[in-house]
């Protein structure tokens, strides 16, 4: 996990990295996707250290994105399972394995994600939540919102000085 080096910031794009910004973390939760639970079943799929492991889903139960559920009493043993808040990042999985698909799979996507009602395949697309058009980084500004600092700084375009 990082640093608690964004005191001084407020932002939620560094808040949400101090939950999911350490390699493994991402994969944890991906799997648990995957309908992986179990701890021994992480560490066989994923191949990290158990120590890392533990530590890991620890800090995933703290923040509230798994839930430690018992499933045997003796030997005691649980099984994680993704809160409200952990399905909330199944659009940001889906976001980065496009990401990793256009940018990083030259053989072509090592896996499909298709929706089960109509077999169509799943995208992570950026829409209005008024008009539901898509958009892009330059087709959206950002303002000061309800959780910002008094003496916010001036709006500025989210798409600006990226080649988009």
């Amino acid at each position: 996990m990082l640093e608690r080096t964004y005191d001084a910031q407020v932002c939620s794009v560094a808040r949400a990295l101090e939950v999911v910004g350490e390699r493994w973390t991402l994969l944890i939760v991906r799997d648990a996707f995957h309908g992986v639970r179990r701890f021994e079943d992480f560490q066989r799929r994923l191949g990290l250290a158990r120590n890392i492991l533990t530590d890991r889903l620890q800090r995933l139960v703290a923040a509230g994105v798994f839930e430690r559920t018992r499933y045997q009493e003796r030997p005691e043993r649980f099984e994680y399972r993704l809160t409200e808040a952990g399905h909330d990042l199944w659009p940001v999985i889906v976001a980065l394995r496009g990401w990793g698909d256009r940018h990083m799979a030259p053989s072509g996507p090592p896996v499909r994600l298709e929706h089960r009602g109509c077999g169509g395949e799943v995208e992570h697309r950026v829409a209005c939540a008024g008009c539901g058009q898509a958009l892009r980084a330059r087709d959206a500004v950002m303002l000061p919102g309800p959780g910002a600092p008094p003496a916010a700084p001036e709006p500025v375009p989210a798409g600006a000085g990226t080649a988009s």
